[in-house]
């Protein structure tokens, strides 16, 4: 490190885009072209182990030679330059890129997939396509009716339904607009923007660690699947059906909230129940630094979900999908590029890297050592941390007050080290899947550290 975090380069550059757009988010400025795998480089000069990779998305770490190799092949010098409107106009080898990435790790049982440029717009056009669905089930197979068609277009019933989506406390699905209907973190996220009035569930709050209070847990997630059902029957009472409850395998943004597999299966069960559609939302667990590349696999459901949501990691946005959410007419899961074909181009080498070097396998044994090192320091330092949680390298701990939490984030960055906070006060750890033990070792003795400062 040579300077503290921003330094005066990052200060100078926060200070003129203040005159051009709000940067009240911004940490620093990056100097990408001499960062390099697990290690950001700011414009002053300090190389900082990311442990939070732009928000959980950077999946094989900065410029990586084989992204490298496949920007510069010039064969696929044209998937770079041309950006199609895929929808209409898709290139001769599209359907051959899609099989070669997202389709050769799809989730059992899923065969369909749609891309798409964000997670937002990804679960924005997955609320559409289950109330098409819901809609085709309620009307047994026959047409659009002309007053349908008619009021569709004024925003008014009966073409314009009212259908909802049922979601979580805690839970963060996006920020356009019907996504921010169904997210409930922070309220900048929400304030001031009109929202629709769709159910809201509580979350399990499980008490750690989870193989010592199975039975305590198993009563939470009863009365909270108990309250999913009241809801949907009370939503439906009200001529306002709730065609999809969407959830998070790990609830992220809200705080690394964990629910088990029994959870899981009961909310599927309940969509079962009520003909509504199972929406899972993989944006930041998908991609593999669970040491699983789709971590609702590991809930063990006896049906794949209708819809898994992919964005982050997986490079490109999207969603896989069930044959009975396919629309049955063109233009309306549709936007003017659908996704880029080049996102899908690195995806693509992604997978080759991923398989080639056994990267979900390097994800288990990273983490396990991980997870050991942070227990350690939870033994440690009980009055200031605990709850250490999470599969594979996907790792958070909980610290106890929200501005001890900020502090901490703050001196380890000072001392660098970069990771993420979510909920109130839990700090959240996304690597790359390329960690190592020695970068473990690295953040685990910086964080002992600032530990030791903070008694």
């Amino acid at each position: 490190m040579v300077t503290t975090v921003p330094g005066p380069k990052s200060q100078e550059l926060i200070g003129r885009l203040g005159y051009i757009q709000n940067t009240m988010a911004t940490q620093f400025f990056v100097d990408y072209k001499n960062s390099h795998g697990n290690y950001i480089r700011d414009v002053d000069g300090n190389n900082i182990l990311d442990l939070f990779n732009q928000i959980s998305s950077v999946s094989l770490g900065y410029n990586h030679p084989r992204f490298a190799e496949t920007v510069q092949n010039p064969e696929n010098l044209h998937q770079f330059i041309n950006r199609p409107a895929l929808g209409f106009f898709p290139g001769e080898d599209w359907v051959d890129r899609l099989e070669n990435s997202l389709l050769s790790v799809a989730p059992k049982g899923l065969n369909r997939v749609v891309t798409m440029a964000c997670g937002s717009c990804s679960n924005e056009n997955a609320f559409k396509s289950v109330f098409m669905a819901y809609k085709r089930y309620l009307r047994g197979g026959t047409d659009y009716t002309e007053e349908e068609k008619r009021t569709c277009v004024m925003n008014v019933a009966p073409g314009a339904p009212p259908l909802s989506i049922l979601s979580f406390q805690n839970g963060l699905h996006g920020r356009t607009m019907a996504c921010s209907s169904a997210t409930h973190t922070k309220w900048p996220y929400k304030m001031d923007f009109p929202h629709m009035d769709w159910p809201t569930a509580d979350w399990p709050e499980l008490k750690y660690p989870l193989e010592e209070f199975v039975d305590e847990n198993r009563a939470e997630e009863d009365r909270c699947l108990e309250k999913v059902n009241s809801l949907m029957e009370e939503f439906k009472s009200k001529d306002e059906d709730v065609a999809a409850i969407i959830a998070e395998p790990i609830q992220s943004e809200g705080g690394d909230h964990y629910s088990t597999p029994y959870f899981f299966q009961g909310l599927q069960k309940l969509c079962k129940k009520h003909h509504s559609y199972f929406i899972v939302d993989e944006v930041q667990t998908g991609g593999g630094s669970t040491g699983m590349m789709w971590y609702h696999e590991s809930f063990d459901l006896p049906q794949p979900p209708d819809i898994v949501v992919f964005s982050k990691k997986a490079i490109t946005g999207g969603f896989y999908f069930t044959d009975e959410l396919m629309p049955r007419e063109g233009g309306r899961v549709f936007n003017t590029w659908m996704g880029d074909p080049s996102k899908v181009l690195l995806m693509e080498t992604m997978v080759n890297v991923i398989k080639e070097e056994n990267l979900l396998n390097n994800c288990k044994v990273t983490g396990e050592y991980l997870g050991k090192g942070m227990h350690q320091l939870e033994m440690k330092f009980p009055d200031q941390i605990n709850k250490v949680r999470g599969p594979g390298v996907f790792k958070a701990v909980d610290v106890k007050t929200p501005e001890h939490r900020d502090k901490i984030m703050r001196q380890l960055r000072d001392r660098g080290v970069l990771v993420g906070g979510c909920g109130d006060r839990t700090i959240r750890l996304r690597p790359s899947l390329i960690l190592q033990e020695h970068h473990a070792d690295i953040f685990l003795d910086i964080f002992e550290g600032v530990l030791t400062d903070n008694q």
